[in-house]
């Protein structure tokens, strides 16, 4: 299923740990590349990492490779995922060696009912704006959520 997605990898002194995500590699359960944030200054920031998606299926297991790296600073990972209908980036940060969505002020994460079948794709649901006043979709029930990790 195609769905674009950008991820933004944050990390303070984390270019020896990046560097591997910066090949690709059919090994890893999710597939594709980073690539390091330019400093308008040259060279790289070291500090900053990008890349994108147009599958769903090709970023599957991203959240959990990057919880089992050795970052120097763990405190400084952040995580930053755009999905194609979010209306904003939502943040992820490390906590107890997991990798949490962070809630962000004036936003809420709508899910999708859990597809009938293991077919199809985990989906993240809906990083919504909920301080712009208009109209929200009915939050679906947890119980009722697919399970299965999305990144």
């Amino acid at each position: 299923m195609s769905r674009i997605a950008e991820v933004v990898v944050l990390a303070l002194h984390a270019d020896e740990v990046m560097e591997p995500l910066t090949r690709d590699d059919e090994e890893r359960t999710w597939h594709g590349r980073f690539v390091p944030i330019a400093s308008q200054f040259g060279g790289s920031f070291a500090y900053g990492w990008a890349t994108e998606f147009i599958r769903m299926r090709n970023r599957t297991g991203l959240l959990r490779h990057l919880e089992s790296l050795p970052w120097p600073y763990p405190g400084s990972v952040q995580v930053l995922i755009h999905d194609e209908e979010d209306d904003c980036f939502g943040l992820w940060m490390l906590q107890d060696g997991k990798l949490v969505e962070v809630p962000l002020p004036g936003t809420e994460r709508f899910h999708s009912p859990a597809p009938p079948t293991d077919e199809f794709p985990p989906s993240p649901g809906y990083l919504m704006r909920t301080d712009r006043g208009g109209p929200l979709p009915r939050q679906t029930p947890p119980d009722q959520r697919d399970p299965r990790p999305a990144w």
